[in-house]
């Protein structure tokens, strides 16, 4: 079943019992969430709230999602490196990954045994859709010997063709653990660049990059700071390297977050997709949010209404070859393990 198209589904009634049921999580997500939204949200909050109990499952949701989903119905939210480790540690019965498609391969990766759901099957993603294992292949064979490192926003088919995978938050870091002179880094060409200057191993590129944050240029920064005197800007390594170079840090999605909350910037820009600014806002009342909108279509395919229906049907279900399966875990726990 593909639920894609959820155009017929049904709306759920806003009632008294559902207004006090819910009341909690409006009251954490209020800042950001119109009150004149909240009736639409909240029915499938309190529904979906029934469903994890009943189906014994968690909701673990990527920081790009929505404020209705990451704080209104996760149970686990964050990047991708603390989604992943997170993941081996649930003794639920059912996993649904509030993200895109190669984030529910790896929860599947890692809980080969549990029922894993993806709301959208639709929910791509550009680097990933970047590079094959074919593609990998070539590279092996244009570069005998040199391991090679799959940033996480691949498929399972190109991390089984890997060493080892890596997140933005830990690249460097498990690039450096291998102890060689030289690496394959896949697919994301400014992450790649990113790490490059981080460290003395020389980084062999691949061409792919992320649609969100390829859209940032170093002039649009510049041109924000003299809009708003005394702004903090952080920036996520996917960007190119003109952004990179005008940014006040640099760091991955989880690092930023705790940058606003550790160090608690007046006004801050997050350059990065938009609906991160909007989780952290409602955990920042005061901290000031300069916004740049660009938005991931894939992980706006995830909605609660497609969450719900993932829980009542138990569909579209992750399901990885087994041999495919066996040999992408290995690259996941590698990392793991470095992490």
């Amino acid at each position: 079943m593909n639920t894609g198209d959820l155009s017929h589904a049904e709306v759920l009634p806003y009632t008294p019992a559902v207004a006090a049921r819910t009341a909690d999580v409006f009251e954490r997500m209020k800042r950001v969430v119109p009150a004149i939204e909240w009736p639409i949200h909240a029915p499938e909050i309190d529904a979906i709230r029934s469903l994890k109990e009943k189906r014994n499952a968690i909701v673990l949701a990527h920081n790009y999602q929505t404020p209705e989903i990451f704080h209104g119905v996760a149970d686990i939210v964050g990047d991708s490196l603390a989604l992943a480790r997170r993941a081996t540690e649930t003794d639920a019965d059912v996993i649904v990954l509030a993200g895109v498609h190669f984030m529910a391969e790896t929860a599947k990766l890692v809980n080969p045994e549990k029922i894993v759901l993806i709301p959208d099957d639709d929910a791509g993603c550009s680097l990933a859709s970047s590079i094959t294992g074919a593609d990998v292949r070539l590279l092996r064979e244009t570069y005998p010997g040199v391991p090679v490192v799959t940033y996480v926003n691949t498929s399972a088919e190109v991390k089984a063709e890997a060493d080892i995978c890596c997140t933005s938050g830990n690249a460097v870091k498990v690039v450096e653990s291998l102890g060689v002179p030289r690496v394959i880094f896949i697919p994301d060409a400014y992450l790649a660049n990113y790490v490059a200057r981080q460290t003395d191993v020389e980084i062999i590129a691949w061409h792919g990059r992320c649609e969100v944050h390829e859209r940032f240029t170093g002039a649009e920064i510049e041109a924000y700071r003299k809009d708003f005197p005394g702004l903090a800007v952080i920036a996520h390594p996917e960007c190119p390297p003109d952004v990179l170079d005008v940014a006040d840090y640099v760091g991955s999605t989880a690092a930023m977050a705790d940058f606003v909350r550790d160090r608690k910037p007046q006004r801050v820009l997050m350059v990065t997709e938009c609906s991160m600014s909007d989780n952290v806002a409602a955990q920042a009342p005061d901290v000031e949010f300069v916004r740049p909108c660009n938005l991931c279509p894939h992980m706006k395919r995830i909605t609660l209404t497609k969450i719900r229906r993932a829980l009542e049907t138990l569909e579209p279900r992750v399901e990885l070859d087994p041999a495919t399966a066996e040999r992408a875990r290995v690259a996941v726990e590698r990392m793991l393990a470095v992490a």
